[in-house]
């Protein structure tokens, strides 16, 4: 079994946001989120393509929580939805935004850390400041903490939930959200 203790001397280490621009330090935490997800919740992992990592990296989208230098939590945030839904299933909004491919490193997701709670209410504020009246999502419900976290946050579940026939389930999320005003502070 890895070790999964935060090494010593980076429990004081400084937390710094970035709009990534390494695809392969991206993918990688984002696969090895997955992989530990996928373990401990006895569900496929999804599909991930570095293409599609590429993608978002090249456009600005990944935002990327740094702790002592090294990548602890990430999120994609666009204006173009990352998956399939019906647009009807959700309530109206003039201007969604999309929070797609929340990734926790794993020495990050045990012994209670908050940085999905970071990663999350930052995903929040960011698509406030950018104008956005509202936050859609897709996430695996077999994934509860995520869930959970998700839930207290204000996502609702619009739809039911879907599978792909291959033991890999997702549901369809919403949040309202008041933009921010301009000059609002928001860092965390």
């Amino acid at each position: 079994m890895a070790d999964t203790r935060i090494p010593a001397g980076e429990a004081t280490a400084a937390w710094q946001w970035e709009v990534s621009r390494d695809t392969g330090e991206v993918h990688a935490l984002l696969c090895a989120c997955d992989a530990h997800q996928a373990a401990s919740s006895g569900t496929p992992a999804p599909a991930r393509r570095l293409e599609t990592t590429e993608h978002r990296v090249r456009s600005g989208s990944v935002h990327l929580l740094r702790h002592g230098g090294r990548p602890a939590g990430m999120f994609t945030l666009t204006w173009d939805p990352p998956f399939a839904a019906d647009e009807g299933a959700f309530p109206p909004a003039e201007r969604p935004l999309y929070l797609s491919r929340l990734a926790v490193a794993p020495e990050w997701l045990t012994g209670g850390s908050l940085v999905g709670l970071r990663c999350l209410r930052r995903a929040i504020e960011t698509a406030a400041r950018a104008g956005g009246d509202a936050l859609r999502s897709e996430a695996n419900p077999d994934l509860s903490a995520t869930r959970a976290l998700l839930d207290i946050l204000g996502f609702v579940q619009h739809g039911p939930t879907l599978s792909d026939g291959q033991g890999r389930r997702r549901v369809h999320l919403h949040k309202s959200l008041r933009p921010a005003s301009p000059g609002s502070g928001g860092e965390d």
